[in-house]
């Protein structure tokens, strides 16, 4: 990953999460995660292309691949171009790449009550598991996450 890609994926991430839960990560975590291998990412453009230097990224997927399946660990968008289909794109990209790198199925989780899990359900996800109380918010309350699963079709 080039330096100018982590840019731009923590850009969108700085307007992506909302502080309050915590979700995001910091530089050091994102270049961690790339640094192991078998983690991949998206940036994507607000016309629904890859991003470039002239069509900025306002969305990427961090995803990490291994033993047939393939974990979706961040999705983001920027609020200012939510709802115009970037995520279900982004989530279209990762099946088609993960499918590509041998997965057969796609495993995320989330905090419940996040609005993306209508994106995931209309995208094929279903919820698997549930870990009660798993995330800790600042303001001392707690919120299950939930994981859920998708089949990727070849």
């Amino acid at each position: 990953m080039m330096t100018e890609d982590i840019d731009k994926l923590m850009a969108v991430m700085a307007t992506a999460f909302d502080p309050l839960y915590g979700e995001a990560w910091n530089r050091r975590q994102v270049e961690d995660a790339l640094v192991f291998g078998h983690t991949y990412y998206s940036l994507i453009s607000a016309d629904g292309t890859p991003a470039t230097d002239i069509a900025p990224a306002v969305g990427f997927t961090l995803s990490r691949h291994g033993f047939g399946e393939e974990e979706l660990l961040l999705i983001g968008v920027a609020p200012e171009h939510r709802q115009h289909g970037l995520g279900r794109i982004l989530l279209n990209w990762l099946k088609q790449a993960a499918n590509k790198r041998g997965a057969e199925r796609l495993l995320l989780e989330m905090r419940r009550g996040n609005p993306a899990e209508t994106l995931y359900i209309s995208a094929g996800f279903h919820p698997i598991g549930v870990r009660p109380n798993y995330y800790h918010f600042k303001t001392g309350e707690h919120a299950d996450a939930i994981t859920f699963a998708c089949d990727i079709q070849p």
